[in-house]
Formats: C-alpha cells, sequence, structure tokens
C-alpha cells in the first residue's frame, strides 16, 4: 500500500474540516471504485489508496495519532482492510450511505446513535522560568461529564432507554421516492434508536453535566509559546455513552524583565559604565541557573555580544541546549556633580592630543562628514 501522506491523498490541508475530508473522499470514491472501473488497476490501487486515508483521518483518535507520529502512528493493515487486492468490501452503494448519506439527512443505520464528546481547549500562561525547567500546574476547567446518577444513560435510575419502535432500534427510517430508497434520520429518537420516558432528574434526560473539574497537567522543560498539550479523554463527555474528547492544553510564555527567548537561545541587554567599558572588568550576570561571572575587556564598546554557552534553554525535542547572549550597552553616567564635571573635562582635554588614537571610530566618522560637504561644493 502506498506510503504517501494521508493528506496528499486526498489533497487537503492538515486542519482540513470533516466535511472536508467527506467532501474530497466522495470525488475519488465516485472516480475510482472499482465499480465503477472494472478490471482497471490503477484505479482500484488509487481507490484503495484514498479509503484508506479516509477511515484513518475520519476517526479524531487515529487522525490524532497520525499527525504526531505519522504511518507509525496508525494500524494501516487494519486501516485499509488488509494488504491484499481489491475484496469488495466496500460496494459502491456502501460508499453512498457512509460519505452522501449526510446530503439526504442520514447516514448508514445505527451509526448517529453514540457521539463522541467536544473537544476543549484552555489557555495556560506561563513564567519564563517553568517553561524552560518545566512544572506541573492545576487547571479549572468547565466541562461536560458523564452524569453519575445514570451512568451516561439519561434515563432515570433503576430504568433504562427503550427502544425506539419508529426505527426499531436503528436510528433511521427508510423512505421511497421514485426509483430511490433514502434513509432519513429517525423524527421520532433523532438518530439515537432509544426513547427516554423516565429521564433522569440530575441530568434531565441528556446523559451529561456542565460541571468544573481540576487537572494537573505536567508541563515539559523547555516549551514556548504555541506549543500545545493534549490531555486523552479529558475533554468533554460523550453523548449516549460515546466517547470523551480531549483537552488540548495551548502554551504561552508571558514577557520576562530580563530575558528575552529566541528558539532555544536567551538574550539580555547589560548596562556597563563607561569606566568599566573602557578599563575592563568581571561583572555578576544572571542566568535561569543562577549568576555566573562574565569578564569584560578593555576597550569594550557599546553594542558587544557575549556568548555564554549552554546557558540558554533545553529544547523539548532533543537534548541540545541554546545559550545566553549578553548584548553591552554602555551607559552615559547622569547627575554629576561640580567636581565630576571638572574631571571630566579634564580628561577630554587629555584626549584631544591624540584623538584619532583614542577615538578612531570618531576620527573616521568625521572625516567621512569632512569629505561629504567638501563633495557638495563640487
Amino acid at each position: 500500500m502506498s506510503k504517501r501522506d494521508y493528506y496528499e491523498v486526498l489533497d487537503l490541508a492538515h486542519n482540513a474540516s470533516e466535511a472536508d475530508l467527506k467532501k474530497a473522499y466522495r470525488r475519488l470514491a465516485m472516480k475510482y471504485h472499482p465499480d465503477r472501473n472494472p478490471d482497471d488497476k490503477t484505479a482500484e490501487a488509487k481507490f484503495k489508496e484514498a479509503k484508506e486515508a479516509y477511515e484513518i483521518l475520519s476517526n479524531p483518535q487515529k487522525r490524532a495519532a497520525y499527525d504526531q507520529f505519522g504511518h507509525a502512528g496508525v494500524d494501516v493493515s487494519a486501516a485499509a482492510g488488509g494488504a491484499g487486492g481489491y475484496s469488495g468490501g466496500a460496494s459502491f452503494s456502501d460508499i453512498f450511505d457512509d460519505v452522501f448519506g449526510d446530503i439526504f439527512g442520514g447516514g448508514r443505520a445505527g451509526r448517529s446513535q453514540v457521539y463522541r464528546g467536544a473537544d476543549l481547549r484552555y489557555d495556560l500562561d506561563l513564567s519564563l522560568e517553568d517553561a524552560v525547567q518545566g512544572t506541573t500546574v492545576k487547571v479549572r476547567i468547565p466541562t461536560k461529564v458523564k452524569c453519575t446518577t445514570c451512568g451516561g444513560s439519561g434515563a432515570k435510575k433503576g430504568t433504562s432507554p427503550t427502544t425506539c419502535t419508529t426505527c426499531g432500534g436503528q436510528g433511521q427510517v427508510r423512505m421511497q421516492q421514485g426509483f430511490f430508497s433514502i434513509q432519513q434520520t429517525c423524527p421520532r429518537c433523532h438518530g439515537n434508536g432509544k426513547i427516554i420516558t423516565d429521564p433522569c432528574p440530575a441530568c434531565r434526560g441528556q446523559g451529561r453535566k456542565q460541571e468544573h473539574k481540576t487537572l494537573s497537567v505536567k508541563i515539559p522543560a523547555g516549551v514556548d509559546s504555541g506549543d500545545r498539550i493534549r490531555l486523552a479523554n479529558e475533554g468533554e463527555a460523550g453523548e449516549s455513552g460515546g466517547p470523551s474528547g480531549d483537552l488540548y492544553v495551548q502554551i504561552r510564555v508571558m514577557p520576562h524583565p530580563i530575558f528575552m527567548r529566541e528558539g532555544n537561545n536567551l538574550l539580555c541587554e547589560m548596562p556597563i559604565s563607561f569606566v568599566t567599558a573602557a578599563l575592563g572588568g568581571e561583572l555578576d550576570v544572571p542566568t535561569l541557573s543562577g549568576r555566573v561571572k562574565l569578564k569584560i575587556p578593555a576597550e569594550t564598546q557599546t553594542g558587544k555580544v557575549f556568548r555564554l554557552r549552554e546557558k540558554g534553554v533545553k529544547s523539548v525535542h532533543n537534548n541540545s541546549t541554546g545559550d545566553l547572549l549578553c548584548k553591552v550597552t554602555v551607559e552615559t553616567p547622569v547627575g554629576l556633580d561640580r567636581k565630576q564635571k571638572e574631571i571630566l573635562h579634564d580628561f577630554e582635554q587629555t584626549l584631544q592630543e591624540s584623538k584619532e588614537k583614542h577615538n578612531p571610530r570618531t576620527h573616521s566618522w568625521l572625516d567621512g562628514v569632512k569629505k561629504f560637504f567638501e563633495d557638495l561644493k563640487i
């Protein structure tokens, strides 16, 4: 069986909706189904490829596994119905029922009796420290949970739902329209196949109740804004005993007063005095794991960047660790008294004798300005 990307097979983006999946599969099934292309092995192969892709991506659990692990995350042989040739297990009428039935208000009988619960999203704000080092947080989310009184059946304790007499428990009724026999959702049980004559007073027959629940979420070290953590089966409870959805915790790292993050590197701006910049010295530099000494060489200019190896963030995806980049900014002193100003004036006078030596960049810039004005006179 082809190992092409399932989304590529159906010509869809990775965020395609369920309706997009059905539409794409419907188009390919109509085109390549073996019943419409007898003895055409190429069409048969393309139909099997499309069917495999649709069966995986239309199943929320299998789709999530495929999105995370690719083909290794799903049982392709089971999804494809075996690795052999076309067995006829899906007739053209089956394709019509599975994919086109929703156009007429229904699908194959019994398909709509249970419903998977909705997925939930929780936006979690983290400090940079917690994102880099990892932590465990408790989140409280509003959700629909299975009613404990009725066990999710929706029927009063001691009773149980009864089979719908209109559809015989199939959830669908068949209607004849000319040459076509069309299935529609049962108008009495609304597709559930069951009727609750004595509803549970706790959940009013819904089988679910709105509650808040508190969960512990383990945040791995190295996460960043935009990362998402999936908690399987922690979303809303399904209807009529269906499976629960998932909870997705969306990470947002809050701004930090000292550091900025770029990938696995941390950046900080470090002010130093012009005396330290001129003569050199040592500074205590903060890191997320403690202080380190940084040697500032003499004659350091503003804008100089010092790299502290492996003092950044350890990647959540591998074992590589980023660096801490410290950018030096020479700070001009303010609030000088009279004596300090006199000292600076005297110091400035000592530099006048050999400006080119002590201020090479200033000298070069002034020469450039002088030449610019001379060119304007030509």
